[in-house]
C-alpha cells in the first residue's frame, strides 16, 4: 500500500452549489476540506440521520503539486487516514477504476473569470472507462466553458450544458491554496460517500434550509451579511433558498442549470417555479416523483423534530432523481439493479433526499457550541414544512 502512486484528484462534476471545492476520489466517493466542526458532526451523528446524510469514509492527506509551467494539481495520499475507511476499493489507484484525466491548471492564465478547458471528448472517455457500463458523462450531452459572469442586465442566461459551478469553485480553491500554502503542506480532506453516483442522469437540487445561515462563531460583518442575505431572499419568508440546481432535459439532451445567484433573486412565486421547473424535463413534469420526494421529505421533518440541541446553519439539502425515466416494461428486479437502495419499497429508490455540508453545524458536546441551544432547529423544521407544502400543490396541480 505504501508503494501506491498517488491519486489524482478531480473536480466533482456534479456539484451544483456551495462554495467549497467537492473533489472525487473515486466513482462512489468524493472528498472535500476537512473542517473540524463538520467532522465532529458525522462522528456523533445521530443513527436516525444516517439515512439522510452521506456516509462519512474516513480522511486522506492531500497536497498541492505545481510543475514547470504553473500547471496546479491536487495529489491525495491512497493510504486511507482511519479504520472507517474499509469499505473503499483497495485498488483505487488502478488504472483501470481511476476517473483521473490529468485537469491542468494555468496559474498565469489571462483573465480572473477563465474557467478551466477541458476536452469534453477526453472527459467522456475516461469516464467511460472508470465506470464499465454506467456512462455518468454521456458523448450526447453537451459541455461549454460558459462564463459564469451575468450579463450587462445582471441577468445569468439558462444554461443547457454540463454544470460549470464545479470548475469554478475548484478553480478558486486551488487559486486560494497556490496563494497561501507551498507544495510540501498536507492538507486534510474528509472523504464521503458519493450520493448520485449511481444516476445515469442525476438532476440535484441543492436547497439552503433555515432562516438563518450565520454560525455561532460568526463575526459581526458575517452575521449581518448573512441576515440580509436572508431577508431578501427566500430564506426569510420560506426558511429555504435554491442554492444550485441541474436537470436533465430529455428533448435537448442537455442540462438545464441554475446557481446561487439565480436563486437568492426570487420570490416565493419564483421559488415555486423553479421547484416545478426541476421537475420538469423538457417533454412534461415528473408528477411520479412527488410522492416518494414527499413521503422522504416527511421522514426527515420527523427526524429533525426529534434532534434536540442540533442547529444546522448553512447546511444544505439535496434532492435528487434519474433524468433517464424508468422503462413501464421493466421487470422490477432490473429497476432494482438500476436504482438500488437499502429499506425502501421500490417506487420510492427513484428518488433521494440527503443533508450536506455541516461546517457550521452545532449541538450540544460539539467543540464550537460553548452554549447549546434548547429544542430542535425550527428555521430547518419551518424550511421543510413549506418546501412539502409546495410540492404537494404541485401534485394537486395548483
Amino acid at each position: 500500500s505504501e508503494s501506491r502512486s498517488a491519486i489524482l484528484l478531480e473536480p466533482f462534476v456534479h456539484q451544483v452549489g456551495g462554495h467549497m471545492s467537492m473533489m472525487t476520489y473515486d466513482e462512489h466517493t468524493v472528498c472535500k476540506p476537512l473542517v473540524s466542526q463538520e467532522l465532529s458532526f458525522y462522528e456523533s451523528l445521530p443513527l436516525a440521520m444516517r439515512q439522510f446524510t452521506p456516509q462519512y469514509k474516513g480522511i486522506i492527506s492531500v497536497h498541492l503539486k505545481k510543475d514547470s509551467l504553473g500547471n496546479l494539481t491536487l495529489l491525495a495520499s491512497p493510504r486511507l487516514q482511519t479504520e472507517s475507511c474499509g469499505r473503499l476499493d483497495t485498488t483505487i489507484s488502478d488504472s483501470s477504476v481511476t476517473i483521473w484525466h490529468k485537469c491542468k491548471w494555468a496559474a498565469s492564465a489571462g483573465t480572473e473569470h477563465a474557467l478551466v478547458k477541458w476536452s469534453h471528448a477526453q472527459l467522456t472517455k475516461t469516464f467511460k472507462d472508470s465506470c464499465p457500463g454506467k456512462m455518468l458523462l454521456r458523448t450526447d450531452l453537451q459541455y461549454r466553458t460558459d462564463s459564469l459572469l451575468d450579463d450587462a442586465n445582471g441577468n445569468q442566461p439558462e444554461r443547457k450544458s454540463y454544470n460549470p459551478w464545479g470548475l469554478h469553485c475548484h478553480r478558486q480553491h486551488l487559486n486560494r491554496m497556490s496563494s497561501k500554502h507551498n507544495e510540501n503542506k498536507l492538507h486534510q480532506f474528509l472523504l464521503l460517500e458519493n450520493v448520485v453516483s449511481k444516476y445515469n442522469y442525476p438532476c440535484i437540487l441543492d436547497l439552503k434550509m433555515g432562516t438563518r445561515q450565520h454560525g455561532d462563531d460568526a463575526s459581526e460583518e458575517k452575521k449581518a451579511r448573512h441576515i440580509k442575505k436572508c431577508e431578501q431572499s427566500t430564506s426569510a419568508s420560506l426558511g429555504v433558498r435554491i442554492c444550485g440546481m441541474q436537470v436533465y432535459q430529455a428533448d435537448t439532451g442537455h442540462f438545464l442549470c441554475k446557481d446561487k445567484y439565480y436563486g437568492r433573486k426570487l420570490s416565493p412565486e419564483g421559488f415555486k417555479q423553479t421547484l416545478r421547473q426541476f421537475l420538469c424535463n423538457g417533454n412534461h413534469l415528473r408528477t411520479d416523483l412527488l410522492e416518494p420526494i414527499i413521503l422522504r421529505l416527511k421522514a426527515l421533518l420527523s427526524v429533525i423534530r426529534k434532534q434536540s440541541s442540533y442547529r444546522f446553519y448553512s447546511s444544505s439539502l439535496l434532492i435528487i432523481y434519474d433524468g433517464q425515466e424508468p422503462k413501464e416494461s421493466s421487470a422490477p428486479l432490473d429497476n432494482h439493479l438500476h436504482f438500488p437502495k437499502t429499506n425502501c419499497s421500490q417506487s420510492h429508490s427513484r428518488v433521494d433526499v440527503r443533508m450536506i455540508d455541516f461546517a457550521h453545524t452545532t449541538f450540544q458536546g460539539s467543540k464550537s457550541s460553548s452554549s447549546p441551544h434548547d429544542g430542535p432547529d425550527h428555521g430547518y423544521i419551518f424550511g421543510l414544512e413549506n418546501l412539502i407544502k409546495i410540492l404537494q400543490n404541485i401534485s394537486e396541480g395548483k
